[in-house]
């Protein structure tokens, strides 16, 4: 067995029959979760993700208040950039959880909540983790204990798979390990819209995230430690300006897609 799946509840996953995919960990009973991994974090690209998460919160008026949860959040999730409190969900946390998110740990295809405990529930690029054919279940948790609203995103399409594929090409080369989320991105083709297409009593919206060169870009500096430092210098003492450039980068072709799922009265 992995090293990374030792740190699972047993109630969670059982060992003898438990499938690992470089981190994303599958039992027989249909039970899936993500494990993440941390070093030296690079902020842009997490920034990219959510900002429009937070531009969705502050339309739906929950910028500063109401029950949140985020699915698949690793051990800071929203909180890295939105210091008020919520509820962090993932099968494990290999390193302790941060204030503000209070720690659950669960499966996304089986949720501990009661329906409509939370305004909101976030999925930010936990999707394409899943293994295809657990991924609407992951989806219908994830509706039925929203109250308000849902939103979700990931990489989406053949461009940003090559682009991914290209950029676990360059670890390689570098003689640089794959990280365990980029060998996950190879397994299995990223979630389409078609998923969302049948969801009645949810109104569906959707729009484009990162434009998927600048994505590219981002990823590759990622590599290296002065671009990680410099980038999170500019989120600490400039905020306004990673903010004005992030937007610009709102462009097509998009690396990511975010749905937005509000439901109807």
């Amino acid at each position: 067995m992995s090293a990374k799946i030792q740190c699972l509840s047993r109630d969670l996953l059982e060992p003898t029959a438990t499938a690992t995919l470089s981190g994303t960990a599958v039992s027989k009973s249909g039970k899936v979760g993500l494990l993440f991994h941390f070093r030296e974090i690079g902020l842009l690209n997490w920034a990219a993700r959510y900002y429009p998460i937070l531009r969705v919160l502050d339309q739906h008026g929950l910028s500063s208040k109401g029950s949140i949860l985020e699915i698949g959040s690793g051990s800071t999730g929203l909180g890295t950039f939105r210091k008020i409190p919520f509820t962090g969900c993932d099968i494990c946390f290999p390193n302790p959880p941060q204030w503000p998110m209070t720690p659950v740990i669960a499966s996304a295809t089986d949720l501990p909540f009661a329906d409509g405990s939370f305004d909101a529930v976030l999925v930010s690029d936990v999707l394409e983790h899943i293994p295809p054919e657990f991924r609407e279940r992951v989806i219908q948790e994830a509706l039925r204990t929203a109250r308000q609203l849902v939103i979700f995103g990931f990489p989406s399409g053949a461009a940003a798979h090559q682009s991914d594929r290209a950029l676990r090409e360059l670890f390689l080369s570098k003689h640089l390990e794959v990280p365990g989320w980029l060998e996950e991105h190879m397994l299995a083709p990223f979630p389409e819209e078609n998923l969302f297409t049948t969801l009645p009593g949810w109104k569906v919206t959707r729009f484009g995230n990162e434009n998927i060169h600048f994505h590219a870009w981002v990823m590759r500096g990622e590599i290296h430690r002065p671009f990680v430092r410099a980038s999170n210098a500019i989120r600490r003492l400039a905020p306004w300006l990673l903010r004005a450039l992030l937007t610009g980068m709102e462009r097509p072709p998009f690396y990511r897609q975010i749905f937005v799922l509000v439901r109807e009265s």
